[in-house]
């Protein structure tokens, strides 16, 4: 699961655009990378969403028809990636996020371009400067989520940092998605082993698993089912009262709410996030490199950066883009998340997650 996969969940019906996935692998133009299709195709996981009038500018002013391949969630879709890369599904791969981009370059999923557009990405985004292999596309919390109603129901605090989710008055409160299969869940294990340490992070997960957390495999099943303040868990009956989740998930509960509520229904543990980013690249052996280039040149267009946040709820990279009111108001980034350089991800992923899996699952 991907930062932006809970998009897919808050929008069906409001208007955003679900692009045809390609059934066929590859590429027919020229291995050069330079063939003159007038089709482009993006790779992704499964929750690209933009405005079609957007889209269809983009469209008109380039002259490309944009189709998305939609292979599952981030880690489904970059190993697919790599798999692929010498016969390519598409042009461009968009979502490998900062928890997966080591495993991603090292395979050589992707070609030197620098976007047009990529001096106005805000500094602390940029990555792989010297090669430009990938192009931050935008950022995102992962974060714990309440639902407002059940800790005031119950008078209860809601938790605000790792170290109250151990607490006894949280027992049984939690789910979380499965660090190997889903993108939240590895950013809550990863943002753990940030804030206690490799000598901490472990024993931390030990009294987490005592304090009755709860582990599913995915985002949607985690938070549309067994997520109390979600609107998929108030119609499921759900009964956990805490999620992992984002921090732009509360505004999406009131944007998409009818009626709109006046504050919104669940809140964010901003002691617990992890920032996550994620990125966009040019694929080895494309087939239409100039589509694909031109693709990643409207991905950090002033037109596309401010049109994520309603249709993705992430927050965009590129310097004075427009951030929604309701982001402002009620899914702001954390002031202080936890983060990791990259190079330590790539050190210790493979190894952290066998050691949750073996610690939390069995």
């Amino acid at each position: 699961m991907s930062i932006t996969q809970k998009a897919t969940v808050f929008a069906v019906g409001f208007g955003l655009v679900a692009l045809p996935a390609l059934s066929g692998c590859g590429s027919s133009d020229s291995d050069s990378g330079d063939g003159d299709s007038k089709t482009v195709t993006l790779v992704s996981h499964n929750s690209w969403a933009v405005s079609k009038s957007v889209l269809a500018a983009f469209e008109k002013e380039s002259g490309y028809k944009v189709k998305v391949l939609e292979d599952g969630d981030a880690g489904q879709a970059v190993n697919k990636a790599i798999l692929t890369k010498d016969n390519p599904q598409g042009d461009v791969f968009f979502g490998v996020d900062n928890t997966l981009l080591s495993r991603a370059l090292d395979n050589g999923l992707f070609q030197s371009y620098e976007a047009k557009g990529s001096d106005l990405i805000l500094p602390e985004y940029r990555v792989d400067e010297d090669r430009h292999r990938v192009t931050p596309i935008d950022t995102g919390d992962i974060c714990v989520n309440y639902d407002k109603a059940y800790f005031t129901e119950h008078k209860l605090d809601p938790p605000s940092s790792f170290d109250d989710l151990i607490k006894p008055a949280y027992k049984n409160l939690l789910v979380t998605e499965n660090a190997s299969t889903s993108s939240p869940g590895l950013g809550f294990l990863l943002g753990t082993a940030a804030k206690y340490g490799d000598s901490g992070w472990e024993g931390y997960w030990t009294k987490l698993k005592a304090n009755g957390v709860k582990v599913v495999d995915g985002w949607e099943q985690a938070y549309n089912e067994e997520f109390s303040g979600s609107a998929g868990g108030k119609k499921a009956k759900a009964d956990r009262p805490l999620v992992v989740s984002y921090a732009s998930s509360p505004p999406a509960e009131v944007i998409y709410a009818d009626p709109k509520p006046t504050t919104a229904p669940t809140g964010v543990a901003e002691g617990t996030c992890f920032r996550q980013v994620e990125y966009a690249g040019l694929l080895s052996n494309a087939g239409n490199g100039k589509g694909g280039k031109a693709l990643l040149d409207f991905m950090l267009t002033k037109q596309f950066q401010d049109d994520m946040p309603l249709n993705m709820f992430v927050y965009p990279v590129r310097e004075a883009a427009e951030v929604p009111q309701e982001f402002k108001q009620y899914g702001p980034q954390a002031k202080d998340p936890e983060t990791l350089d990259p190079a330590k991800i790539a050190g210790n992923r493979d190894q952290w997650v066998k050691s949750w899996t073996s610690l939390v699952l069995k």
